[in-house]
């Protein structure tokens, strides 16, 4: 719900912003078009991902390490859909 609220409502003006699941444009080097966590805004139904945050080197290893797993489960949600 916190997620839709924000969404609709905005996020505070304040430059804090949220967490939400929302399609990669490749931002801190994650795949396109991926369904992925972000650092987000929000103001007139609109999100936007948060750019220039600091991505520490550990923290980067498991970004890229649950962008690959969420590319094998979208890989397996295709197969499943196209009935392979």
């Amino acid at each position: 719900c916190d997620h839709v609220r924000d969404w609709v409502l905005g996020t505070p003006s304040d430059g804090s912003w949220v967490s939400m699941g929302v399609i990669s444009d490749g931002s801190y080097g994650q795949p396109a078009g991926l369904c992925y966590s972000f650092p987000c805004t929000c103001a007139d139904g609109k999100w936007s991902i948060v750019q220039g945050l600091k991505i520490d080197d550990a923290s980067a290893a498991k970004m890229k390490t649950t962008a690959e797993e969420l590319q094998e489960e979208l890989a397996l949600a295709l197969e499943c859909i196209a009935g392979k």
